[in-house]
């Protein structure tokens, strides 16, 4: 039997999901998971009661994109790893529907965005390393191990340290 199940997801506890499992109920869901976590934490013990319920044909429903996942990259994980499992995937605020064309055609293009993204990040750093290079900064921390630390350290009678 296919199940359309739901997931809610509210940062704090002073939060209300009320308005996401009503929405959730409305469009069909049988069971509606609910969370009580930040966006940034990865811990939420209902999402993974959830995936561990859904199967092959299943329906995994969310209200908002951002409910079941925050950064992109992590998002379309998770979406990407549901199909993989035979499992279709629907956000109601945004009307992705990945059963069909149009829904797959916008996630795609979510997937590429995220990957333009992530090489302009990684584009920017080379280009700042490179010019802190140039400019003979090394990045990082300071050294625990100051100048004046590493003299005295050298007047102890037993010594064993190399300077950098």
């Amino acid at each position: 039997m296919k199940l359309t199940s739901g997931y809610a997801r509210v940062s704090t506890a002073e939060q209300t999901a009320d308005s996401q499992r009503d929405a959730l109920n409305a469009a069909g869901c049988s069971r509606v998971w609910t969370d009580t976590a930040s966006g940034a934490t990865t811990s939420r013990p209902q999402l993974n009661d959830l995936l561990s319920h859904l199967r092959d044909g299943d329906t995994l429903v969310v209200w908002r994109l951002d409910r079941l996942d925050r950064p992109l990259p992590h998002l379309l994980q998770t979406v990407e790893d549901l199909d993989e499992r035979g499992i279709e995937f629907r956000s109601l605020t945004e009307s992705i529907d990945t059963t069909t064309s149009g829904g797959k055609l916008i996630f795609s293009i979510f997937g590429a965005l995220a990957e333009f993204e992530r090489n302009l990040i990684r584009e920017r750093t080379e280009v700042g390393l490179a010019a802190a290079r140039a400019r003979w900064r090394i990045g990082g921390r300071p050294p625990k191990m100051t100048a004046n630390k590493i003299r005295q350290a050298h007047k102890m009678p037993s010594c064993k340290v190399r300077t950098p």
